[in-house]
């Protein structure tokens, strides 16, 4: 009797042991019944299904995965050709219907899922490098590279397709390489010199224009400066002229004589200079203000008083 006990004990408990499963975390467990998904368990931990046969238990990896698509010769907008290589980083989302998705789809298996995202990441790229010209993809000018954009639009395209046939979220696409065929090199280094000398071309007019344009507003500025300076100098020397003649009026009242002999005066040292040789009458004027003296003077009354003085003195 204690032996029945015993090995019915040991029974039961090896049922209760087989009914009992472990999640692991980043994973998850799906519970089949006679090969029919049941039920899906997410949360990390102890779990119980029915005994095999009639309920087993398999395990899908929810971690990060990662697929290359290889080299791929596609064209662009503008029609040339470009060699791209993409990857995709994917995984199965910890969602009850995501996950038995990808179970029955796939029977859980990350090679074939590999597979099936190259065959739609190929075609992917193909359309999309439709959407892009090559200046778009490979330009000195960073702001006018718009990778970002076109490994968007990859992600775009298959994620949804993935996601609706075999329950897969991709996370991230991005561009391992881009690379040009050789003619494609060729062409895209002639257009670039092109647009270089077009853009030297174009900056030398404008760098020329802007000159004469400098150049023209100086000359006009120098223009009215010079006119601005004769107007000032002429009135400057219209005051001079006026105030010289009201000088000259005032000198001319005060003493007649004594003006036009300083107004000869003037006038002879205009006309004479260190290099002048003239020989004129000691008469004439203006040289007669040098024998005669200031009109009203009799230079030659003059010695006769001094010598008329002493006899007056004498008597």
């Amino acid at each position: 009797m204690p032996r029945i006990l015993l090995a019915s004990s040991c029974v039961i408990a090896a049922l209760a042991i087989a009914c009992f499963i472990q999640v692991h975390a980043g994973a998850a467990t799906v519970v089949t019944r006679f090969g029919r998904p049941v039920r899906v368990l997410l949360e990390p931990g102890l779990a119980w299904r029915l005994p095999a046969p009639i309920e087993a238990a398999e395990e899908v990896d929810l971690r990060l995965h990662t697929t290359s698509s290889g080299l791929q010769d596609v064209g662009t907008r503008d029609g040339l050709r470009i060699i791209v290589q993409a990857y995709v980083a994917w995984r199965v989302p910890a969602e009850a219907g995501d996950v038995s998705r990808f179970v029955r789809a796939l029977k859980n298996q990350p090679d074939e899922a590999a597979r099936q995202i190259r065959s739609l990441l190929g075609s992917a790229i193909q359309t999309t490098s439709a959407d892009f010209d090559l200046t778009s993809l490979v330009n000195t000018d960073p702001r006018q590279v718009h990778i970002a954009a076109f490994e968007e639009e990859l992600r775009k395209q298959i994620d949804a397709q993935l996601h609706a046939a075999y329950g897969i979220h991709v996370v991230q696409v991005g561009l391992e390489r881009l690379t040009l065929p050789a003619v494609t090199l060729a062409a895209t280094v002639e257009r670039m010199r092109a647009e270089r000398e077009t853009v030297a071309a174009q900056r030398t007019a404008d760098g020329k224009r802007e000159a004469a344009q400098i150049r023209s507003d100086a000359e006009r500025d120098a223009r009215i400066i010079v006119a601005d300076a004769n107007t000032k100098a002429a009135g400057i020397e219209a005051q001079s002229r006026k105030d010289a003649a009201a000088i000259y009026g005032k000198s001319y009242a005060g003493n007649p004589q004594l003006y036009v002999m300083l107004r000869s005066l003037d006038t002879l040292s205009s006309l004479v200079n260190g290099n002048t040789n003239l020989v004129l009458r000691t008469d004439a004027a203006p040289f007669q203000a040098l024998v005669k003296g200031p009109a009203g003077l009799d230079m030659n009354a003059a010695p006769a008083r001094a010598a008329a003085s002493p006899a007056r003195h004498a008597k």
